[in-house]
């Protein structure tokens, strides 16, 4: 069965990842408690490509105290993540996380939503 994805590509100061994981962890529960299927949180590890290929530094231009996060939530549908996506974003536990302030720039973090075209 196919599945669709929210994709998250966002550069982090490094001194930020403990309060990012902190803030990730609350946000993965809630996506769940509303029906998410999955909910990754990942921190760039070996960043380094072969030549001719765009690095994920590269690409959101992190400084050198920075790394990349890659994250993405698996829904069953577009309908379905428009339904999950509305509650959370109506839950009030989310809305005091972004009133306290983000660890990261969201104007700098990159979000799609993605249709599945393989999977196993």
């Amino acid at each position: 069965m196919a599945r669709y994805v929210d994709g998250f590509v966002i550069p982090l100061a490094k001194k930020n990842l403990a309060a990012y994981r902190t803030m990730a962890r609350k946000a993965g529960k809630i996506w769940m408690e509303n029906g998410a299927l999955e909910f990754h949180e990942c921190v760039g590890d070996d960043l380094k490509v072969a030549e001719g290929m765009l690095a994920f530094p590269k690409l959101t231009k992190t400084k050198k105290n920075e790394t990349v996060l890659f994250s993405w939530i698996v829904f069953k549908s577009r309908m379905h993540r428009d339904r999950v996506n509305k509650k959370v974003m109506g839950d009030p536990r989310i809305a005091k996380m972004c009133s306290n302030g983000m660890p990261f720039d969201v104007k700098r973090m990159a979000y799609g939503g993605f249709k599945t075209i393989v999977d196993f």
